[in-house]
């Protein structure tokens, strides 16, 4: 057992009210500059909906992620070593702006400064990459809110083969938001798709970067992430993705879009999880076995072996405490609630869901019947308007039952505390029904529906002690066996990583746990205005 930690995330889809305020604030902190115009390293697609790049699901047009083989090995989708170098000056596999969109901004001077005419002045769209008039006809937000669903939504790759149970008439059908950002993944095949090694998997906590002066702009790791995550600079030649906040996290602080999340949707936390287990879970025959198989890679932190073992491999005492409260272990693997994305991949993702269970609700109180009565609503699941195929296609690699489960445990939640929330005597037997004690369920609730900032997000700090350790680790990128780490192979071995001080950080945590005002002059970070607020013990 050689036990590795991982910052992960959990969202539960059922509180995301798609106002984008996570988009928007990632956008200014990371990408706001020239070359990034069309880069979003955290978006808000509704499905069903083609997403963004659109339809970037069809791994049989992208080739992203990994595949088994007949010998039980993994390989890439995308090929092996011998075919990137035959692509590698004209890589076919990458998404044109047309699938991402042509960002564009508006002729303000022509609306504003337009002398006295018989007409009024409009503020034509111009586009950012070639300054001249365009016509708008996609963005990375097309399929907001159902727009043009008929026309778009239809052609989701998801709904491949449940065709007939998605009505897309206005009145009958049902969509739902879903954020996303990097999925900062056990077994990264945009790492091992990297002939350069820049992109490598920080050994301490798990997160994914790219090392900007190791990149040569290949694009390899943009065809070979699934998720199509990885983004290329134009201006500056070199691959970007999202960070997962890294400054911020080695402070404790979470992730920009999830501290600005309206819907508090988000939960960030430690896991830890045997790496020596990572390639065999990936590598199981059936798809439906996936979910399964990662759940069981991940360790019990309350385990005296799992915490002897930890101590053993350097793991901090405090970053085991940490695990221990972790409000995405608890979720994943204690109450078993959250889903991986796109499991198929077999890349080993990081950043799970909680499926929206609200249409249930109202399909029951259309048929005039008691929408909260755990009878009618373990029996509405199989009505939803959006099929539980659907939901199993995008979380469970097509396997409905872990699906259904989930959603009869949040049904039997929602019933449980009715009884307790009107004053009536709570029923053991709901929970019971779903395989879980009372406490658990109302442990459950307390996180779902009431958790404080220090209980959405239980961030360890960073080590200083060991920075100048883990930066000669993080230059070394293990997972590929195609060129990644080993940047000789393709003689461009250059560049060093460029060390980040914890300790330049310090006064970013400062100013957001302050009770005081800023003082002028110091109030940015990353290009952002830094506003004081309260602590964050106060339930913020």
């Amino acid at each position: 057992m050689r036990v590795m930690a991982q910052m992960a995330m959990v969202m539960n889809l059922d509180k995301c009210i798609g106002c984008h305020t996570c988009s928007v604030t990632c956008k200014q902190a990371w990408t706001n500059r020239a070359g990034t115009e069309y880069v979003w390293f955290n978006n808000v697609e509704t499905r069903p909906g083609l997403g963004y790049p659109r339809t970037y699901e069809d791994q049989e047009t992208w080739q992203g992620g990994w595949v088994r083989r007949a010998n039980g090995r993994l390989s890439l989708k995308a090929g092996g070593r011998v075919k990137k170098l035959l692509n590698i000056f004209s890589n076919p596999k990458l998404p044109s702006i047309h699938d991402y969109y042509e960002p564009w901004t508006y002729d303000y001077d022509n609306l504003l400064n337009s002398p006295q005419t018989d007409t009024f002045p409009v503020a034509k769209p111009k586009s950012l990459l070639t300054g001249k008039d365009m016509s708008v006809k996609w963005s990375a937000n097309w399929d907001d809110d159902l727009g043009g669903s008929k026309e778009h939504a239809a052609r989701d790759v998801m709904l491949k083969g449940i065709e007939d149970k998605v009505k897309f008439e206005f009145e009958q059908t049902f969509m739902f938001y879903l954020p996303r950002i990097c999925e900062h993944c056990l077994n990264p095949s945009c790492a091992a798709s990297c002939p350069s090694g820049a992109i490598y998997k920080r050994a301490e906590d798990g997160i994914v970067l790219v090392d900007q002066d190791r990149c040569r702009g290949w694009r390899m790791c943009v065809s070979g992430c699934p998720y199509k995550k990885v983004y290329f600079n134009h201006k500056t030649g070199k691959a970007e993705k999202c960070t997962f906040c890294y400054p911020r996290v080695e402070v404790g602080i979470p992730t920009v879009c999830s501290e600005t999340c309206v819907g508090r949707l988000r939960y960030i936390g430690l896991v830890l999880y045997d790496a020596d287990r990572v390639l065999e879970a990936a590598s199981v025959e059936n798809e439906h076995d996936l979910y399964e198989a990662q759940r069981s890679v991940f360790l019990d932190p309350e385990d005296p072996e799992v915490q002897r073992a930890a101590e053993q491999a350097g793991i901090p005492g405090d970053w085991v405490e940490a695990a221990k409260k972790s409000p995405v272990w608890k979720l994943i693997s204690r109450y078993k609630v959250a889903l991986p994305l796109h499991p198929e991949y077999r890349t080993m993702p990081m950043v799970w869901y909680i499926p929206p269970l609200s249409p249930v609700v109202d399909v029951i109180r259309e048929t005039g019947h008691d929408a909260e009565d755990p009878g009618n609503l373990f029996a509405a699941i199989e009505a939803l308007r959006i099929p539980v195929e659907y939901l199993a296609n995008l979380f469970t690699a097509g396997d409905v039952e872990p699906v259904n489960r989930v959603l009869r445990t949040l049904a039997a939640m929602r019933s449980y505390m009715r009884d307790i929330n009107l004053g009536r005597e709570a029923d053991p037997a709901i929970p019971a029904a779903v395989g879980m004690s009372e406490e658990d369920m109302y442990e459950m609730f307390r996180l779902l529906a009431l958790a404080k900032y220090s209980e959405r997000y239980v961030i360890p700090t960073a080590h200083a002690e060991q920075a100048h350790a883990l930066e000669e680790l993080a230059t070394d990128c293990p997972v590929s066996d195609f060129g990644g780490g080993n940047p000789e192979i393709f003689g461009e071995g250059s560049g060093e990583l460029t060390p980040v001080a914890v300790e330049n950080f310090r006064m970013l945590q400062e100013r957001q746990t302050s009770d005081t005002m800023a003082s002028a002059g110091r109030g940015t970070f990353l290009g952002i205005p830094m506003i004081r607020r309260n602590k964050p013990e106060d339930g913020a």
